[in-house]
């Protein structure tokens, strides 16, 4: 991007160009560009913006000694380039208004608690400075747009007259994921699985999560009725607010139905007046219809996967879906139980987190594994998927 090279400069970071991204595409309405003084106050009064249901005020308040210089001494109508801290000009920023903040006031306004022990709040108190700036700006949206038009050909393919939002880590993708996605299929024409990417390098990459969703979805569900997105998980979608931002983003983008499980962050639920609530009875001018799915455990007595609302057995006979213990299984090299998850999934998983951990696979496939009799190569992801079935083999157990 064209510099005047005149420009004074703001440095900002990935997750900034990203939050900045979705604002100038569109895709966080009712906000429609950085909020100045007069409008935060009024999200931070009321929880609305515009008539509409936003939970805290959009700010651009970078941190850097060098950045808080700059915004204490900016001018109005100054125009500031926009930098990675690679360097990189993204964009450029026209101020309207320069004004100061309460940084412990503002995290508490993101995660609903400004106690330093938050994973979250301690890495966005890092990228949080003291001064706001407001006004107009540019910023490349081109992969965004090419993601909205991604989910419009899809609709329009198979004629959707639903759409529906599903948020979703998968790290793994495990068999109460799976159930996830075909009760929504039941009762929706198209999935939009907005598939996390984070900012961190915590679980599987996620080149591994969208190689294994693709690979379930064109083997295990009906074609073109679900389709994977990319949606940077900034600090936008953390703690208390994560709920309402991802409805929010699903209806910018399209989506007229948000399915998310019961113990997604920011549901909040409650029960008052014999009836169960969440913070999505207060959502006010979000077209979007959210639907929250039952908690799903493995029951040792029903022998089979289950809703914890309709399974009469205790909770001592309940194996919990939990994404980071079926992770810690993997990173130590087991193979989880196929109740668990796929063995084909976790084959996979397996074989790019040990490559070449085998020494001579073939020989130790032939001598433990039934065959054909014929000669044939085989894969590490063969040799689990193979294996996974001789766990499962019964009749000496």
């Amino acid at each position: 991007m064209a510099s005047s090279r005149k420009n004074r400069t703001l440095f900002i970071d990935s997750e900034a160009v990203s939050a900045l991204s979705l604002l100038k595409a569109g895709l966080l309405r009712p906000v429609s560009a950085l909020l100045n003084s007069t409008e935060a106050a009024e999200v931070l009064k009321t929880g609305l913006l515009n008539g509409s249901t936003f939970p805290f005020p959009f700010l651009l308040a970078p941190s850097g000694k060098r950045n808080q210089r700059i915004l204490a001494n900016a001018k109005e109508g100054e125009t500031l380039d926009l930098i990675t801290y690679g360097a990189r000009i993204v964009g450029q920023l026209k101020i309207d208004e320069v004004f100061p903040i309460d940084v412990q006031e503002r995290l508490r306004q993101i995660y609903g608690t400004d106690n330093s022990s938050h994973p979250g709040v301690a890495s966005t108190k890092k990228r949080l400075g003291h001064y706001s700036v407001a006004g107009n700006y540019t910023i490349d949206t081109s992969p965004l747009e090419k993601i909205k038009k991604t989910i419009d050909d899809a609709k329009e393919r198979i004629g959707a007259q639903h759409t529906t939002a599903i948020m979703m880590a998968a790290n793994p993708l495990h068999r109460a994921h799976e159930r996830l996605i075909r009760q929504t299929l039941e009762r929706t024409d198209l999935i939009v699985i907005f598939l996390l990417k984070p900012y961190n390098n915590t679980g599987l990459s996620y080149d591994l999560r969208h190689y294994v969703m693709d690979f379930f979805i064109d083997n295990f569900l009906p074609q073109n009725r679900v389709i994977i997105v990319t949606l940077e998980n900034s600090y936008l979608f953390a703690g208390s607010n994560e709920v309402i931002l991802d409805a929010i983003v699903g209806n910018n983008y399209g989506c007229d139905r948000l399915m998310i499980g019961q113990n997604h962050a920011g549901v909040g639920m409650y029960y008052d007046s014999n009836a169960n609530h969440s913070v999505i009875d207060y959502l006010t001018g979000i077209e979007i219809n959210i639907e929250i799915a039952s908690e799903y455990v493995y029951c040792d007595r029903c022998t089979t996967l289950v809703s914890t609302k309709t399974c009469p057995h205790g909770q001592h006979h309940h194996i919990s879906y939990d994404s980071d213990s079926i992770l810690e299984l993997m990173r130590t090299g087991i193979l989880p139980p196929a109740v668990l998850m796929r063995k084909e999934i976790s084959s996979i998983i397996l074989s790019k987190l040990f490559p070449e951990r085998f020494a001579n696979i073939e020989k130790l496939y032939n001598a433990i594994m039934p065959g054909q009799g014929l000669i044939e190569e085989h894969s590490e992801n063969d040799f689990y998927s193979e294996l996974m079935k001789l766990y499962q083999t019964t009749s000496l157990t």
